[in-house]
């Protein structure tokens, strides 16, 4: 497990480092999550002696990190090869996250995420080595983005731990000789009521880091 966490804290620190050259100075980073499309990740079990099947899987799938910040999800994609960050696809203001279904669980856990331009919400699934920062996500949403309309317990804890603040140690440091670019971020935006919190996604036309 120590090397599961060294190569999650790693991945991390990859994609904060990535965004850091579009977030404006003093954007606080708080949680980033690995998520993964496609089939349900136990056909890997299942398959899993039969190479030609899981290759053809494996190609079905997409690969994406979310990463929270104190005004925004930011949804970047990822190598299926090596989890390295690829391009932002998707920026949405926390109180506009069009999250829903989400459900918890101890080894795969679901979300569905209406991604801008995308006919249907997209189902993402997190993997359990990533459950600590997927609660952090979680506590941020309405109960009314969760299967059963109730906030889980792992993310109420989270939510009374930092007391609705953001931990300290969520603030980014850039590297030395480096410093983020400003304006490329969206404003934090005024809270909405909870009805109105996961309703419309952020068009791509309007995401800040499009060239």
């Amino acid at each position: 497990m120590g090397s599961v966490a060294i190569r999650r804290a790693k991945q991390k620190q990859q994609v904060i480092e990535k965004l850091s050259q579009s977030a404006p100075p003093g954007e606080v980073f708080i949680t980033t999550v690995h998520a993964e499309t496609g089939p349900s990740p136990w056909l890997n079990v299942i398959f899993e002696e039969i190479p030609f099947l899981i290759l053809i899987i494996a190609l079905t799938r997409k690969m994406y990190f979310l990463t929270l910040t104190n005004t925004s999800v930011v949804i970047n994609s990822a190598s299926r090869w090596n989890n390295r960050p690829g391009e932002v696809v998707a920026v949405f203001p926390r109180h506009l996250f069009p999250a829903s279904q989400v459900k918890r669980a101890r080894v795969w856990s679901k979300i569905y995420v209406q991604f801008p331009n995308s006919p249907k919400a997209i189902r993402l699934n997190v993997h359990g080595y990533w459950r600590n920062e997927f609660d952090q996500l979680l506590a941020v949403l309405p109960p009314s983005a969760f299967h059963n309309g109730e906030v889980p317990a792992k993310a109420q804890a989270v939510q009374q731990a930092q007391g609705q603040q953001f931990p300290a140690q969520g603030q980014f440091q850039p590297p030395q000789g480096q410093s983020p670019q400003q304006g490329q971020f969206p404003p934090a935006q005024p809270q909405l009521p909870q009805q109105q919190q996961v309703q419309q996604p952020v068009p791509m036309e309007k995401n800040p880091y499009q060239n």
